[in-house]
């Protein structure tokens, strides 16, 4: 069944399709039954059970929110391999109680020093095909998470480093179950199985995944973890593992990439300033280029701050409407403005300016679709040339958000972009593709783009991981969510339901999900009633499931709500 849904969904891959249609990080696979959560002294919502149970293990030992996201982190590499782990990169937002700070932090991946532009174009001088792009090693960025979560723990850490690694390292020694989910898109990938030592560990002789419920043990990773665990994450960058990482993706077949000891050994993660923008009463936050995905959910959600959406009522076709038109023209800017900062000048500030944002709301009308949704025009140097560049970004991406007995809040995106990376599997984990992120079907057609590739640039992304305050200044909403390029539409979606439309956490995660992207609009089923509607205001309108998953956790006057996703296997955790 799950080979139909991604035979149509890897038939999409084009760079044409992907310039103008959303395209799912993952095939959907149903929906769990989800009823939320409550505590009153610390709370985590994440992916995967066992990587909630790990994070509830570490903060009930006195372990901080960062230090809890180490050990989810490390679990979810295992049980959830295909959205994330050590092999990719990562975006953290902490908020500090104690001293009143909003600290963001970028553990994105970096291209090798030996990447140019031209990666992704074939010797005919066209854009490569999506999976081509994306299997190999060709693909693989330096990988971050190491760098960022250590770069968050020294800062915010409790507990010794090495404590953080035990409940990772007794799954991997002990096993775990595999999963409805994994088991379904183990069926449906295409190349997996054909890929050692990917193949061999994922499934059987005969070629068919694992079956629900198989033992999945993972010596090779847990001797990682014991080395990383003791030496710190240098022992990753450095050494026998580096070296392991270096050769795994420059001897992949049929694509090799160029990836060298230099390029792990100079990695750094990069402490940024946060994003900001009121929204009513309330002040909303997240992360800051090289992704756009944080000044997406901010101008959305400015742009839609002039309408009445609580009086239009959540599942009305007026208020989607409005949302669809703000995320047309959000993503109008991303092609066009959004890379990385330390290579390019960003107009981040321009970007979310009061009057430059008021005149892109103006742009909307609730009476009918904008013909065409143009960037908006802003200052820049006449001699950077840039024009509007889409990316091919299916991440395949999680989110967990945590807040800890002290008050603490860690809001985490964490990937490896397609599912399953770029099938390099090297020492039990895989390896992220997220190279792909870049423009690189514009390239091939001659244009001059910011989102282009670049010795040791990081490319563009759509993660949001957010935070949210109320009036006062006081820590109300952790939230983000995985699904590449949906990601803004996901956490807006989810803020205007809490903020506008009283919903909690779980009412707002559960609630259909209206995505735009380029010219189509895809509405979940249970909103199907309002597509003629939609239809009748000039929009492109399709039927289906978006695998998103978000997970928040909110602070109420009784303590704290958590909520899971119901399109993927995520709980809550917390006492």
């Amino acid at each position: 069944m799950k080979r139909t849904v991604l035979g149509l969904f890897l038939g999409l891959l084009t760079p044409v399709a992907l310039a103008q249609d959303y395209v799912s990080p993952e095939a959907a696979t149903g929906r769990y039954q989800k009823s939320g959560g409550e505590a009153h002294k610390f709370i985590i919502a994440a992916a995967n059970p066992l990587a909630v149970q790990a994070g509830v293990e570490i903060m009930k030992a006195g372990g901080s929110a960062v230090d809890a996201a180490v050990a989810v982190q490390l679990v979810l590499n295992m049980v959830e391999p295909q959205s994330s782990g050590i092999g990719g990169g990562s975006f953290i937002v902490h908020w500090d109680e104690g001293t009143k700070k909003l600290t963001t932090y970028d553990g994105r991946e970096t291209a090798p020093a030996a990447a140019t532009d031209k990666r992704f174009v074939d010797s005919s001088g066209k854009a490569m095909d999506r999976m081509t792009a994306v299997v190999g090693g060709h693909s693989v960025g330096v990988p971050g998470t190491l760098r960022v979560l250590e770069l968050a723990h020294k800062k915010h850490g409790k507990l010794a480093w090495s404590k953080l690694f035990e409940p990772a390292l007794k799954i991997a020694t002990g096993g775990f179950a595999l999963s409805p989910r994994l088991h379904e898109l183990l069926e449906s990938d295409r190349s997996l199985n054909a890929i050692q030592p990917a193949g061999a560990f994922f499934y059987q002789d005969n070629g068919e995944a694992k079956p629900v419920g198989t033992t999945i043990k993972n010596p090779l990773f847990a001797d990682t973890l014991k080395a990383i665990a003791a030496k710190g994450v240098d022992a990753f960058y450095e050494g026998p593992i580096a070296e392991d990482i270096v050769r795994a993706v420059n001897t992949s077949s049929p694509y090799p990439g160029d990836l060298s000891l230099a390029d792990l050994k100079g990695y750094r993660a990069v402490e940024r300033a946060p994003v900001c923008l009121p929204y009513h009463e309330h002040k909303v936050c997240s992360m800051g280029p090289p992704t756009s995905g944080g000044i997406g959910v901010l101008q959305t959600i400015s742009l839609l701050e002039r309408f009445d959406l609580r009086g239009l009522g959540p599942h009305s076709a007026k208020s989607q409407h409005a949302i669809i038109e703000a995320g047309r023209l959000v993503f109008a800017d991303r092609g066009i403005y959004i890379a990385d900062p330390d290579v390019l000048p960003i107009p981040t500030a321009e970007l979310l300016s009061t009057d430059y944002l008021s005149g892109r709301s103006a742009l909307i009308g609730l009476d009918k679709r904008l013909p065409v949704a143009e960037p908006g025009v802003l200052p820049r140097k006449a001699a950077v040339n840039w024009v509007p560049a889409p990316s091919p970004e299916i991440m395949s991406t999680s989110h967990f958000s945590i807040i800890d007995q002290w008050g603490n809040a860690v809001a985490m995106t964490t990937s490896i972009e397609a599912g399953f990376g770029s099938r390099v599997m090297v020492r039990g984990f895989l390896l992220n593709n997220t190279l792909t992120d870049f423009s690189y079907a514009d390239v091939a057609e001659g244009k001059v783009v910011a989102n282009a590739v670049g010795p040791n640039k990081r490319p563009r992304s759509s993660m949001a991981p957010t935070i949210v305050f109320d009036k006062g200044g006081k820590l109300e909403i952790v939230a983000g969510s995985p699904g590449g390029p949906a990601i803004v539409g996901f956490v807006a979606q989810t803020l205007v339901a809490m903020l506008d439309w009283d919903m909690s956490p779980q009412e707002a995660i559960s609630a259909p999900h209206v995505i735009v992207f380029g010219r189509g609009v895809t509405v979940e089923p249970e909103l199907a009633e309002i597509v003629p509607e939609l239809k009748a205001l000039g929009h492109e309108v399709r039927i289906g499931e978006f695998p998103s998953g978000i997970h928040a956790v909110r602070v109420t006057k009784k303590g704290l709500l958590g909520a899971a996703d119901p399109r993927r296997e995520g709980t809550v955790g917390g006492e």
